[in-house]
């Protein structure tokens, strides 16, 4: 299976996007297709052996619309600059063409008085005149896309707009040119200029709102794209020279100065400043970064100068990794996309057979059999009809809500992940790395002789267990802050399974379990008290002995974030049940709990068992979310309906997720659960006000009101309504950028 993206040209509605789609799944070899409307792309998955590309592009020419290739191998700056550059020529365009068609509108608007019981006066040729520019200039891609949709068996929105326009239009010609003749006949020489220059020009100032408002969905990826410098500042054979990005190599040391960006991803051979890294994580406190750390391209270096070695460039690094990830999930469908695709692919014909049957109704069985009026009555049912609103309804949503979650650090790949992380009903959390800190630290000190201080004992401590590798150890070391790596240590031993011990600065140190004194003949009952709580605690104690007699006990534990409490507080005022997964033991899983205040525990899982028991949370009828760092977690965050992955994790759990948090805080997942129900509600509002306003357009517009209350919708009238809805789904879009 291969999957392909194509750039599809001439789509307009959903009716559009929904034939082409079709087209694609029933090409043989095809197994999957999703064509956005918004993004004017298709992503097809199929089988190669089957089908090659150019039948998949010819698939969609034979559909009317153009088909193409993405041009590979383009750098992050030069597709924002197309994409940009792209979207501004169309709203300028669009703006041009609005411009012509209001002057026209109002122009013929102000003359039609005149142009009344006149007959085949001047007035008519003068309404004539102005219109020529809307029609054949301002509108013209209406007519030609309905016709080529004709000429491949279709219809889409412009089929609405060429009809009922191109009627009234075609009608005021005859009027104009052969109105004495109409006269003779008994047909009362009535133009519909100002309609056609009206309807034009509000459909135009339609489109125009909403290719501003498409513009301004991408402004995440605009934002992040533009964050890196042009150039980058390089050492090599002995010299700083400046090179473009596109330059750069891996291994190659670059030197950053204070306040400037950070140009691409490597890690710090010298030096020492703070970072801002919100761009990726939201998070505004800068974060320190030393020899040895790793910098992200796009991030802005503080008031110290870094040197740092190139590790990723151009499409490898997390920027670009972002970008295409923000960019995929705004060219994305949710599921309940699928509905309005169902509607729109049926819906023009419909509408179609719909005016024809009012424009035979008005003119056989109204009073006067009037062919004015019928003809006045359906192309205003053609003109309310255009399911412009059906097809910005989901696409818009997703895209705003996509480019909101990553301005705050919120992967989200797509509209389906968005849709499903709406439904969770329970969040299953792993514990170490996700509510830990996912690495031991010296969390309690006490100290029962009173001749030493806690520093002291720390500092012997940790001369000890810096000849020493276990995890423990390198815990210690962190805690220390004197100079103990230079206090010489003689007759270290390490003793598997109780500690280790050593001579340092004329003492004799061991550090270790309850056993490790017991064998040395140390009495350890001073610190009974210590080593009892440590142990309620969860928490690995550490007895130390100086020279023969009992010091005190260091605390060793993975602790948790400080954030986390609040986490799993703010998940379970959504009505979330939360659940810790973890492969630690029952007695500091169910610790852990206790502090950040988790009821349902499911302790010392094996990683190959924890895939199994998401499924069995999913079998008893619950929507899981899961939540994971490690490699171990992958599997589970597969299996789960929604995989949440804390960025600072492995790639593998990165890839596995569906959702990614660019910092380790678990406050993110209530805030991607808060974002996407939120979303789904705008996504239904903007359904519901599409379907209701065609519902009701289309019978008012073919008269069902004028019987009883002599209403009648004029065709301006229906394109100024389905202008306003269209325009009020994309704005009611957009309230979800100040989530």
């Amino acid at each position: 299976m291969t999957t392909q993206d194509l750039a599809i040209s001439g789509m307009t509605c959903a009716a559009c996007s929904a034939r082409v789609q079709r087209a694609l799944e029933r090409s043989p070899g095809v197994d999957s297709a999703n064509v956005n409307l918004l993004t004017s792309t298709a992503t097809v998955s199929y089988h190669p052996d089957q089908v090659a590309v150019e039948q998949l592009l010819e698939a969609i020419r034979k559909t009317g619309y153009g088909a193409a290739l993405p041009v590979p191998d383009v750098t992050l700056e030069e597709h924002a600059k197309t994409l940009d550059r792209e979207r501004a020529e169309e709203v300028q365009s669009l703006g041009r063409k609005v411009l012509v068609a209001v002057v026209a509108a109002a122009a013929t608007m102000a003359l039609m008085p005149f142009s009344h019981g006149h007959g085949t006066g001047p007035w008519l040729w003068v309404l004539l005149l102005l219109t020529l520019p809307s029609v054949f200039w301002a509108g013209r891609h209406f007519y030609t896309r309905a016709w080529n949709a004709a000429k491949h068996g279709g219809a889409n929105m412009n089929s609405l707009i060429a009809v009922g326009t191109g009627a009234a239009f075609l009608f005021s010609l005859a009027m104009t040119v052969a109105g004495s003749w109409f006269m003779s006949h008994g047909v009362e020489p009535v133009v519909y200029y100002e309609a056609v220059n009206g309807i034009i020009a509000l459909i135009l100032l339609g489109n125009y709102l909403e290719a501003r408002a498409r513009r301004r969905t991408s402004g995440a990826i605009q934002r992040l794209i533009g964050l890196r410098p042009d150039t980058a500042r390089v050492q090599r054979t002995g010299q700083e020279i400046e090179v473009p990005l596109s330059g750069l190599v891996p291994g190659d040391l670059v030197i950053v100065r204070p306040g400037e960006r950070i140009p691409t991803d490597g890690t710090v051979s010298e030096g020492r400043s703070p970072v801002d890294e919100s761009m990726l994580t939201g998070e505004p406190e800068p974060v320190l970064k030393t020899a040895g750390d790793p910098v992200t391209g796009g991030t802005l270096n503080g008031t110290g100068s870094l040197v740092f070695r190139v590790t990723r460039v151009g499409k490898d690094t997390i920027l670009a990794r972002i970008v295409r990830m923000v960019e995929e999930a705004q060219g994305s469908k949710a599921p309940i996309q699928a509905l309005a695709d169902r509607i729109s692919a049926v819906f023009v014909p419909t509408v179609m057979v719909i005016a024809l049957v009012t424009f035979l109704a008005w003119w056989r069985l109204a009073s006067d059999q009037s062919v004015v009026r019928a003809l006045a009555v359906s192309v205003t049912v053609l003109i309310i009809a255009c399911p412009c609103a059906m097809g910005l309804a989901v696409p818009t949503a997703v895209m705003v809500a996509t480019g909101r979650g990553a301005e705050h650090g919120l992967l989200i790949k797509g509209g389906e992940a968005l849709q499903r992380m709406a439904d969770v009903g329970t969040v299953v959390v792993d514990k170490t790395g996700t509510l830990t800190q996912g690495r031991p630290e010296v969390t309690d000190v006490e100290v029962v002789d009173p001749s030493m201080t806690e520093r002291e004992l720390i500092e012997l401590v940790a001369a000890v267990e810096s000849r020493s590798e276990h995890p423990i150890a390198a815990a210690i070391l962190r805690r220390s802050v004197g100079p103990s790596d230079r206090l010489t240590v003689t007759g270290f031993a390490a003793l598997p399974g109780r500690g280790v011990r050593g001579e340092v600065a004329g003492h004799t140190v061991l550090a270790g379990n309850a056993g490790l004194l017991q064998l040395n003949g140390i009495d350890a009952t001073p610190l009974t008290s210590h080593l009892s709580r440590l142990t309620a605690q969860a928490v690995t104690p550490v007895l130390v002995a100086i020279d023969g007699r009992p010091a005190g006990v260091l605390g060793v534990s993975d602790p948790v974030r400080p954030e986390s409490r609040q986490a799993v507080a703010d998940l379970q005022s959504l009505g979330l049940n939360v659940v810790m997964l973890t492969g630690d033991d029952e007695r500091t899983a169910h610790a852990v709990a206790a502090e950040v205040g988790i009821k349902a525990v499911i302790a010392e899982v094996l990683p190959a068992e924890k895939r199994g028991e998401v499924a069995r949370l999913r079998d008893e009828g619950r929507v899981v979310a899961m939540v994971g760092d490690g490699i171990n977690d992958a599997p589970a965050l597969a299996q789960a309906d929604v995989g949440v992955a804390i960025g600072t994790g492995t790639d593998v759990a990165v890839e596995a997720a569906d959702v990614t948090l660019m910092r380790p805080d678990l406050r993110g997942v209530s805030r991607t659960i808060a974002l996407s129900r939120q979303t789904m509600r705008v996504i239904r509002q903007n359904l519901f006000w599409a379907f209701a306003y065609n519902t009701i357009g289309i019978p008012v517009a073919a008269g069902v009101l004028f019987p009883a209350f002599g209403l009648l919708l004029t065709p301006t009238m229906a394109a100024a309504a389905m202008a306003v809805s269209s325009v009020s789904v994309v704005m009611n879009s957009l309230r979800l950028r100040s989530e």
